[in-house]
This record gives C-alpha cells, sequence and structure tokens, in this order.
C-alpha cells in the first residue's frame, strides 16, 4: 500500500534563519492530534489538508514547529497507533502528497514539522504480521504456560487491560503491551531495525524535521519476560522499573537512531531531532534518553502529574532541571497531551490555576509543548455517551486493570467558530460530539479579546519570543512567601501564587503580563490566587 507522490516536488524548503541551530533547546511546539484539528472534507474526521489550511493560526500563535500524531494507513484500532503502513497515509487523512504539501507550507511559513513514530509495536494487519512464518520472526510470540499451553507465558497486563498476550489458532502466544491489535516488535531481530531505520530516511527525505518516539521505553523486554508478581500494573508505570519498561537495552536503540538523524542533517545542512515519549520511575532515569549521544528531548511527565502546590512544583522543577543538567540537555515541559485529562480539568476544574501554570512553565527554562486546544482553555469532556467513545481502554482497561479508558475526553474537536457545534470544525459534523455550551471558547470568539486564555496564549509566546531572558537557559529561585513561587531569569521575575487567596508581596518590578489583574501600590503587591505574573527587572 506504499503511496508514491503524485507530483514531482522541488528541494523541500527549510525553515528560515531565525530558527537556527539547536533551535529544539527552547522550542515551543504545539500537538496537533490529526483527527480532531480540522476537517477539510465533511467526514466529521480532522485531515492533513485541514490542518494545512490552519497552519497560518499556528504561525499567529507564535509557536516553533508542529508536531503530527500519526496519520499512517491503520485499522485505527487505537487511534492511528497500529500502524499498518509507515509510508503510507490513510485514506482517511489523505494521502503522501497531502504530506508533502503540508510539509512545505508549514516550511514556508517558518513553522518545523515533527511527526510520530511507532517502534514499539505494529498493526495485525500489517503485512509482517499477517504471514505466520515471517510474524514469530520479527514479533514476541512465546509458549504458554500450563499442561497444553492454554496460559499465558508470563503475568503481564496489557496497558489498556487484561492479559497482554492473546493465544493463536497454532497455539502460541503473542504480546501486545497495548491493543491485542498491536503486536510487539521483536527488537532482538536485526530486519526490525533495518525497517525503521529506512522508515526514518524515507520520512526525512519527504522534508520532516524530527520524530516523537511513541513508548521510546518499551521497545526491549527484560531477558526471560519475568513475571511481576500482581496486577495493576498500569498503575506503576512511570513509578518504577518494569520488566516490559524502561529497560537499559532501548538505549542502544536511540543512540544508533541519534548517528542516523546527526548523519542526515550534517548530509543536508540542518537540525532533524528525536523526541523521546518514555515513562520513567525518576528524573535520572528519563534523563539517560537525552544523553548527547541519544536522543534531543523527552517529555517529562512528571511536571505534568505534579500537584498545583508552591512546594511540589518547586520540587520537580529542580529535579528536572538537575537531571538534565548532568547530561547536557534542555529540559522539557508540559501540561496537556492526547493521552492526558486536559489541565484545566485536573486542576481542579479551575481554568485560573490552568492559565497561571501555562505561563509558569513558559518562563522555566527549556523547551515547552502545547497540546491543541489548551490555548483556548477547553475543559476536559466527562459526558461523551458511551456509544460515542473510541479509546480501546474505555473498553478493556476500567474491568481489567488497565487505564480509566477516558482519553477521548481530551480528543473532543477543536471549536473554531460559530455559535453551534461543529463550531468551524469542518462542513459536516464532527466524529466526537462537541458540547453545547462551547460558542465562548471557540477562536472566533476569543480572538480580540485581550482577557481571553487565546490572547493571553499569543501574548505570553509574543514575549517568549522577543525577551532574551526566556527560553534555553539558567534561572534563580527568589525567597517568596508559602505556597508562591518566585524566580528570575535575565531581565524578568516570574512569580506564582498558588494559594485561593491574594497575597502580598514587596513590589516586584513593571508588569509585563499576568493571568489575572495585579494590584500595585506604592509598598505592596497583591497577587492575586491562583495566578502567574511576569515583571520586567
Amino acid at each position: 500500500m506504499t503511496q508514491e507522490l503524485t507530483s514531482p516536488s522541488p528541494a523541500p524548503h527549510e525553515p528560515g534563519p531565525d530558527r537556527g541551530p539547536r533551535w529544539w533547546r527552547d522550542a515551543v511546539i504545539y500537538q496537533v492530534y490529526v483527527r480532531s484539528f480540522a476537517d477539510s472534507d465533511g467526514d466529521g474526521v480532522g485531515d492533513l489538508r485541514g490542518v494545512r489550511a490552519r497552519l497560518p493560526y499556528l504561525k499567529d500563535l507564535g509557536v516553533d514547529a508542529v508536531w503530527l500524531t500519526p496519520f499512517y494507513a491503520s485499522p485505527q484500532a487505537d487511534g492511528g497507533y497500529d500502524v499498518a503502513d509507515y509510508r503510507a497515509v490513510d485514506p482517511l487523512f489523505g494521502n503522501l502528497q497531502d504530506a508533502d504539501d503540508l510539509i512545505r507550507t508549514a516550511h514556508d511559513l517558518d513553522l518545523r514539522v515533527i511527526v510520530d513514530i511507532v517502534p514499539n509495536h505494529t498493526s495485525d494487519r500489517h503485512p509482517w504480521f499477517q504471514e505466520p512464518e515471517l510474524a514469530r520472526q520479527r514479533y514476541v510470540f512465546r509458549t504458554g504456560k500450563g499442561e497444553h499451553g492454554e496460559l499465558p507465558p508470563n503475568d503481564w497486563e496489557s496497558v489498556f487491560g487484561g492479559p497482554a498476550w492473546t493465544r493463536t489458532d497454532r497455539g502460541d502466544w503473542y504480546l501486545h503491551l497495548f491493543a491485542p491489535e498491536q503486536p510487539d516488535l521483536d527488537w532482538d531481530n536485526p530486519d526490525v531495525h533495518d525497517e525503521f531505520a529506512a522508515v526514518l530516511r524515507f520520512w526525512l527525505d519527504l522534508g520532516v524535521d524530527g520524530f516523537r518516539v511513541d513508548v521510546a521505553h518499551g521497545m526491549v523486554k527484560a531477558p526471560g519476560l519475568p513475571d511481576i508478581g500482581h496486577g495493576e500494573q498500569a498503575k506503576l508505570i512511570g513509578n518504577q522499573v518494569l520488566p516490559f519498561f524502561d529497560q537499559d537495552g532501548v538505549h542502544a536503540i536511540h543512540r544508533t537512531w541519534r548517528r542516523l538523524l546527526d548523519g542526515y542533517g550534517d548530509t543536508h545542512d540542518k537540525q532533524v531531532i528525536g523526541v523521546a515519549e518514555a515513562w520513567a520511575p525518576t528524573a535520572e532515569r528519563l534523563a539517560l534518553y537525552v544523553r548527547p549521544d541519544e536522543l534531543h528531548q523527552a517529555f517529562n511527565f512528571q511536571f505534568l502529574n505534579t500537584p498545583w502546590r508552591a512546594d511540589a512544583l518547586r520540587s520537580v522543577i529542580d529535579a528536572s532541571l538537575a537531571a538534565t543538567a548532568s547530561v547536557g540537555a534542555p529540559t522539557t515541559w508540559v501540561l496537556s497531551n492526547h493521552d492526558v485529562v486536559r489541565h484545566t480539568t485536573r486542576l481542579g476544574g479551575s481554568l485560573a490555576r490552568a492559565r497561571a501554570a501555562t505561563l509558569l512553565m513558559l518562563a522555566l527554562p527549556g523547551s515547552a509543548y502545547l497540546y491543541q486546544g489548551e490555548e483556548l482553555g477547553l475543559p476536559e469532556v466527562t459526558d461523551l455517551p458511551d456509544e460515542a467513545r473510541q479509546d480501546p481502554a474505555f473498553f478493556r482497561g476500567r474491568r481489567a486493570g488497565g487505564q480509566d479508558g477516558f482519553r477521548d475526553g481530551c480528543r473532543v474537536p477543536l471549536p473554531w467558530s460559530g455559535e453551534a457545534p461543529p463550531y468551524g470544525f469542518g462542513p459536516g459534523g464532527s466524529w466526537l460530539p462537541q458540547p453545547a455550551d462551547w460558542r465562548g471558547l471557540t477562536v472566533a470568539a476569543q480572538t480580540g479579546d485581550p482577557a481571553s486564555t487565546l490572547e493571553l496564549y499569543r501574548t505570553a509566546l509574543g514575549l517568549r519570543r522577543r525577551l532574551p531572558g526566556l527560553g534555553d537557559g539558567e534561572m534563580t529561585w527568589q525567597p517568596a512567601p508559602e505556597g508562591v513561587l518566585a524566580f528570575t531569569r535575565p531581565g524578568l521575575l516570574c512569580t506564582v501564587n498558588t494559594r485561593s487567596h491574594d497575597v502580598e508581596l514587596p513590589p516586584s518590578g513593571t508588569p509585563l503580563l499576568s493571568t489575572a489583574p495585579v494590584t500595585v501600590n506604592g509598598t505592596t503587591t497583591a497577587l492575586p490566587g491562583d495566578s502567574c505574573t511576569w515583571w520586567a527587572i
């Protein structure tokens, strides 16, 4: 099914010189969940042409790069993370020419493009898995336990719930750490290494600027596939080393990929990056993924999971910065993505807290990731009808110790304009229903309103780009009352009040941007509860 471009294209145009070497160390990268961003053809599902048409919006927002979730050929058992052909675009999203056009348009707007790569597993419709003998060479198959092999080979559980093993009609079992439709590849086979190196080069030749590596901690399993010894294993992910995640052997794969990326970049005079989606139990373990000879960035899920308390936030910030500094890498910060509850809802259902958390994140040293719709202050949609849900964890997880299965709530299509669904998402409906009360949250409704969350993001990203003290570099903590964070960057002070009431401070400088009105008297400054303020100093 691998596709070819329908028309010849000139050499890829690269982003402009204002995004020079080491751009990734302080880039703001915007995640596009393709099926929920913008629909061009009226089928209710977002697509590549829809994304391309909305790229000027992202340019105006002020981001540096766009990360696209999988748009490859797939049966869509897990939203495209079950890939049947890594070199083809699924017809649901367009074709290879649409991908090429999108990349070129993004580069014309000085936006870089990062695409997902899914190396831990494929779809069960992948040609390798469809051929029985080939499947047993390139995927993880084992003989079952029990007198007749009727029991799974070990006690591992799927992240989505239930056993991580499915028995075949031959009587053996294959491993799937996610859905049964997503069999795990066997990275002990050199053919797997060769195939993914070729896939990376294919998309690099099309002009992409990097890869977000899905389940970057999962490709290597502990020798002997030992039992874990208890259930509800999904709750242990990111809290301790498991025999199927965060094994040391994955780092050899990432070192090979780093050599490939650097070699390609040197040959083509550009910097292409790898970003690890890696769940690790400590900041120190996570830092191993971004050593100088491995990937460029890794998602900082410890920060995402931190409660809204000054002491907890400071502890995670310190640990994150120390761990990445030890290997010379930038720290990344993220508050929402397509797999977690939106932070407007997660932080107590408080838009004020969500806005403050964002302004805090954008003031920290390193790179920041935004998830589509957070700039609109979108909440999690918690009342989707069961018949509308498509998250495989919803059907397996709650009954079998896996994820809670409510990821659909953060994947509801974006509201662009209008008074009623689908709010300009496309000429038809939307694959997940949008709330009837989102009319005030659309891009059109918020544009030009200085009090809106959208304009807060636009202003903050504009300042971050213009102020030399923001982005990569150093920060210094300053004394602050209990419940308040204060730190300086060159020329800037950031104060965050995590309390629900006002807190008074001495005069702090000239206010640049605040998530809530700040009262400045001659001798004191009143910081509103659940707010963040940037000061020029």
